[in-house]
């Protein structure tokens, strides 16, 4: 059955299909040859994939997002960090990668990273001579970090399927994503170095208070969403509710960068992705109850010994096959299909979900700057119009270094939960 299975799936995706259709098509040739349960069936499994309420927060995120970056958050974000970085060696990469982890902190969204950070600060970066492989696989795997800084989708679709808490997972992921930023700059500082880079001037201090002063609302994203989760003020929730006023405030009342009439496409923009996003939830979730059923995975799992196997190594099995499988399929659908999977070996070892869900989303972080498929990778084709051979050129080093940090947090879990214990009393 699963040869049948994976067969339908590869021939699916060879010939374009998007990948609901693969995982719907897969999961009613088990319902109907093998498995002969009814019809209805699949159909209560995709409504109950989309039916927990934590869901309701997506659509917001994306919402506000989308508001932003629209609107003036962007440039004054990265305005903020260039006054204060700008002038050291490397300092506009240095730029690029915590502009990049501010604005995921705003819009919770690679895609909207890669276009608001990227598009202003690849042409400074080229003429103050970087080269282009290095620019765009910089930009691309700094933007992953908002998969890990709160608002962070990956982790309310992890969190739903896990049952785990969604805002300690958002608290849990801002160490993790500060240990990338910092590794990341580290190795800006010693390129820019190796290879001479020009420097920028030196921003005087009123420069930089006026910044600072700039940059305090959009700023203020963050501190509505992790400061109301852990004062125990709202939800995860609420808090994309909040954020969407929030935008609607900032872009169209105070800096008046978007125009009351240009939100119903933006509305319009937000409900096509959110439909794609909540088809895939559906499709996964009844593929992932499907293949339960069928005890595929125990099958397999349990031919590897991950039963027997320590927390730690049943760590790195995880997070082995969550990049292997972001490598080539949408990240959504690889929480939503392997997270069920491992549930019952995370659970038998005792092992925090809020760690595991951290590994997980860090996974999903590195695939969608990843080879062949990421899907940031056809992002920066499509805003930058560069070739794919070119724009995944530099990307090797940063993928090392997202390995590397995916180590370091399973050897050592309080980079992860320190902050989460620290909010939560645990």
């Amino acid at each position: 059955m699963e040869t049948t299975l994976i067969a339908v799936m590869i021939v699916l995706l060879l010939l374009g299909f998007p990948m609901m259709i693969p995982l719907l098509t897969a999961t009613l040739v088990a319902f109907f040859f093998y498995l002969g349960l009814p019809e209805r069936q699949i159909i209560q499994q995709m409504i109950g994939g989309i039916q927990p309420a934590a869901l309701i927060a997506v659509p917001m995120f994306i919402f506000a997002a989308d508001i932003v970056t629209k609107g003036h958050a962007a440039d004054r974000l990265l305005d903020l960090v260039m006054r204060f970085v700008g002038h050291v060696r490397g300092g506009l990469a240095i730029t690029t990668a915590a502009s990049c982890t501010l604005f995921g902190a705003v819009s919770g969204s690679t895609q909207a990273t890669v276009v608001a950070i990227g598009g202003p600060l690849r042409p400074r970066m080229l003429q103050n001579g970087y080269k282009d492989p290095f620019v765009i696989a910089l930009t691309i795997n700094a933007s992953d970090v908002a998969l890990l800084i709160p608002p962070s989708i990956g982790m309310i679709i992890y969190g739903v399927v896990a049952g785990a808490s969604i805002g300690e997972l958002f608290i849990a992921g801002i160490g993790p994503g500060l240990l990338i930023l910092l590794m990341f700059s580290v190795y800006c500082y010693i390129k820019a170095i190796i290879e001479g880079t020009p420097i920028q001037p030196r921003s005087t201090w009123p420069e930089r208070l006026l910044a600072m002063r700039k940059a305090l609302l959009p700023l203020g994203f963050p501190v509505i969403i992790i400061g109301g989760i852990y004062s125990g003020y709202f939800s995860p929730t609420e808090a994309a509710a909040i954020s969407v006023l929030y935008a609607l405030l900032l872009e169209v009342v105070i800096f008046r960068s978007v125009k009351i009439t240009e939100i119903p496409d933006i509305a319009m923009s937000t409900g096509l992705i959110t439909a794609v996003v909540f088809i895939l939830v559906a499709a996964g979730a009844a593929f992932s109850w499907t293949i339960s059923f069928a005890q595929i995975p125990q099958a397999i799992l349990g031919g590897l010994g991950l039963a027997d196997a320590s927390p730690t190594m049943l760590l790195v099995a995880i997070a082995i096959a969550f990049f292997i499988g972001c490598m080539f399929v949408d990240p959504i659908v690889v929480i939503l299909v392997f997270t069920p999977i491992f549930a019952p070996f995370v659970a038998a070892a005792g092992i925090d979900p809020v760690l595991v869900g951290v590994i997980v989303t860090l996974q999903a972080a590195i695939g969608s700057a990843t080879p062949p498929f990421g899907c940031d990778i056809f992002t920066a084709i499509a805003v930058f119009k560069r070739p794919y051979f070119e724009v995944i050129r530099g990307t090797p080093p940063f993928i090392v270094m997202l390995i590397g940090a995916s180590a370091l947090i399973i050897l050592f879990p309080q980079i992860a939960l320190f902050l989460r214990d620290l909010a939560f009393g645990r």
